[in-house]
């Protein structure tokens, strides 16, 4: 049986690495950890354009312990506590897991950068305005 895609009407050329993009994000649908995403308006008083930010609750966390990079269009945002193992634990109810979060972005979306206070690891993107473009394709005509 095959299965249909948003992606398989003949007139959608090219779209093929998105459709692999969507089903390897609909596989990592782990909760871990929360996160908000928001859209912070344009200010045009300090020519600041709209931003979105994403905000991810990383509590216990510390700076060295996290990493941000963006691999090709996607943001990767990576956590790893090393575990002390001098500590004798009677209950232990807070897990140092690791974890993995990514985010597609689209194209010409930039990260501006990120910033840890309180256990949130909060990350700036910038969208900026498209330019609208309509180019004229040359017709030959062959003999």
């Amino acid at each position: 049986m095959s299965r249909i895609t948003p992606f398989a009407s003949p007139l959608l050329l090219g779209f093929d690495t998105m459709e692999k993009t969507l089903e390897r994000i609909a596989k990592a649908s782990d909760g871990y950890p929360p996160y908000n995403i928001e859209r912070i308006r344009a200010n045009a008083a300090v020519e600041a354009p709209e931003r979105l930010r994403i905000t991810l609750a990383v509590a216990g966390f510390s700076e060295e312990e996290l990493d941000v990079t963006v691999e090709e269009n996607q943001l990767v945002i990576r956590g790893r506590q090393a575990d002390p193992g001098e500590r004798d634990y009677l209950y232990r109810g807070i897990a140092a897991r690791q974890f993995q979060r990514m985010f597609v972005l689209a194209d010409g979306m930039h990260v501006l950068g990120a910033n840890l206070r309180n256990g949130l690891l909060s990350v700036d993107l910038v969208r900026p305005e498209p330019e609208r473009m309509v180019k004229k394709i040359n017709i030959s005509v062959s003999q």
